[in-house]
């Protein structure tokens, strides 16, 4: 399996719920990389629907029309480009991104907005879970008290996870996990950019991951080696 593929995507739902759905463009990659639609009702009593680090294949047009039409395409960590410009270019929306988020969307010829504490009208509220140079890494997670989005720093894909754990922290990150952006917010969910996200019990699957972070490293390490040596 490689971590990362390449060609034909082929378009994989996950994490629907009456708000949203999520969907992975190449199931069989060891990344997983996931990405989410939100829907959100505006002024005028329809939905707004705001994507978060779209990986695009055939079907997503028809996935976001199920709920709504496409506010803005959001950008959740520098290195989550991916095919943002490509989705608000064809729904005629904007990027938004982090105004603290440096090296992203330079050269598009989408429309971007820079948003703050605030996702513009979304009724998410952004948190900085980190903005570092050692290691190079600017993440935002969205959270409107109920859905948690957390783009990288917790992911559900096997490399993420430890013994027994739902979610798991980075394994960059497991000595410095993101305990002060990240604890104590309860959420109903938690959508992530690397798997499938929980929607049962999520509050606790997030403190588990946050708490047993650096106690489970040594096995997840253990775990990765044995995995890239085939044993």
């Amino acid at each position: 399996m490689n971590m990362k593929e390449v060609g034909e995507p082929e378009l994989h739902e996950i994490d629907r719920f009456d708000r949203g759905v999520g969907w992975i463009a190449y199931p069989n990659e060891a990344m997983e990389r996931a990405s989410h639609a939100l829907a959100v009702p505006n002024e005028e009593g329809d939905d707004d629907v705001w994507v978060i680090d779209p990986v695009d294949a055939p079907g997503v047009d028809d996935l976001l029309a199920e709920f709504g039409s496409v506010a803005g395409v959001v950008v959740g960590l520098d290195r989550h480009e991916r095919d943002a410009e490509t989705i608000a270019t064809r729904h005629d929306a904007p990027v938004y991104v982090p105004e603290w988020m440096t090296g992203v969307v330079e050269g598009t010829d989408a429309t971007v907005r820079r948003f703050g504490r605030r996702l513009a009208d979304s009724g998410f509220e952004s948190i900085r879970i980190r903005d570092s140079m050692v290691p190079p890494w600017q993440e935002v997670g969205l959270f409107d008290g109920e859905t948690l989005v957390v783009p990288e720093s917790l992911g559900s894909a096997s490399y993420f996870r430890g013994d027994r754990e739902r979610l798991g922290v980075h394994p960059m990150l497991r000595f410095t996990p993101p305990r002060t952006a990240l604890s104590g917010l309860d959420p109903d969910r938690v959508l992530v950019g690397h798997g499938v996200g929980v929607l049962e019990n999520a509050g606790s699957a997030v403190e588990d991951a946050l708490a047993g972070s650096r106690r489970k490293a040594p096995g997840l390490y253990a775990k990765t080696l044995r995995s890239a040596l085939g044993i």
